[in-house]
């Protein structure tokens, strides 16, 4: 029991910091109809300006403010400067965003150079709790709750907000939201901004969780993001949760039971529901909130 408690807490805090970036192409990719390959840049840049922030300032918190901060900056240039061309046309948005993807991973080469930067979790979140004879290790714990209040919080405001039933609402008939005096290049703006900065926080998230941040980590971390928004469920963020905590137990267990079969029980997940479901695990739950 003491082993089985360990194993979900690994696989959900795992399964967190993948939905936060699964999350923000839920609402790229799922409501926008936007295939983003370089959702992963966001990813690694919001991981390595956070770090630098928190090297220099000593506060984690500063950190995270800093990796957000980023990660909306480069949502608004890649809306305006990137997608905004290709919008409609998946060929043309595959081979420009994938193209990007690889922009700025060489560009965190030239400005923070080529190494690994090696991550440590701060003061008041190091160690662990033992709970009788489990032992519980505090970041997890803490990206846990904060994965949940993400949730909470982006749930909330798409199922019981105006401006989560005009995003809704631009995804049916962006023409007939227009019609109605509503400025849907701006509103898809601010979800493509929004979702950007979620994959900048995950990137953030994760340094301390992973000990270390380099440059390719965004390339890696984008291909469990897809594969959790392909199991959720293309525009569905509480199949995304689902998914990504699917993913991340999954990967937990198959690590410490069948080893040799860890890194490749993602795409074992994926290519069975493509199989038996394609439109993904938790497609009703979106059809159930619009």
């Amino acid at each position: 029991m003491d082993l089985l408690i360990s194993l979900v807490i690994n696989g959900l805090a795992t399964g967190m910091l993948i939905f936060l970036l699964a999350a923000g192409l839920t609402l790229i990719f799922g409501l926008m109809d936007v295939l983003n390959f370089a959702h992963g840049g966001l990813f690694v840049w919001g991981a390595y300006t956070g770090v630098v922030t928190y090297a220099y300032t000593e506060s984690f918190l500063i950190g995270i403010v800093v990796s957000i901060l980023t990660g909306i900056i480069l949502g608004f240039i890649m809306e305006k400067l990137i997608i905004t061309p290709v919008y409609g046309n998946h060929v043309q948005q595959i081979l420009i965003t994938l193209g990007f993807m690889l922009v700025l991973q060489e560009m965190i080469k030239v400005a923070f150079g080529p190494n690994a930067i090696p991550v440590t979790v701060p003061s008041y979140l190091a160690g662990s709790w033992e709970i009788g004879e489990v032992i519980v290790i505090k970041y997890r714990v803490f990206i846990i709750v904060v994965g949940f209040i993400i949730f909470g919080i982006f749930h909330y405001i798409l199922t019981r907000t105006k401006i989560g039933l005009i995003v809704h609402a631009g995804v049916i008939n962006k023409e007939m939201v227009q019609a109605l005096g509503i400025n849907i290049k701006r509103v898809f703006l601010f979800v493509f901004m929004t979702g950007a900065s979620l994959a900048a926080l995950g990137g953030m998230l994760m340094a301390p969780y992973s000990g270390s941040i380099y440059a390719e980590m965004g390339m890696e971390f984008a291909i469990l993001g897809f594969i959790v928004v392909v199991i959720g469920g293309m525009g569905s963020f509480s199949g995304s949760l689902l998914a990504a905590i699917l993913v991340g137990l999954a990967g937990s267990f198959m690590a410490y039971y069948v080893p040799y079969l860890s890194l490749a029980v993602n795409m074992i997940l994926m290519a069975i529901v493509l199989i038996f479901r394609p439109q993904g695990l938790f497609s009703m739950i979106r059809r159930e909130s619009t």
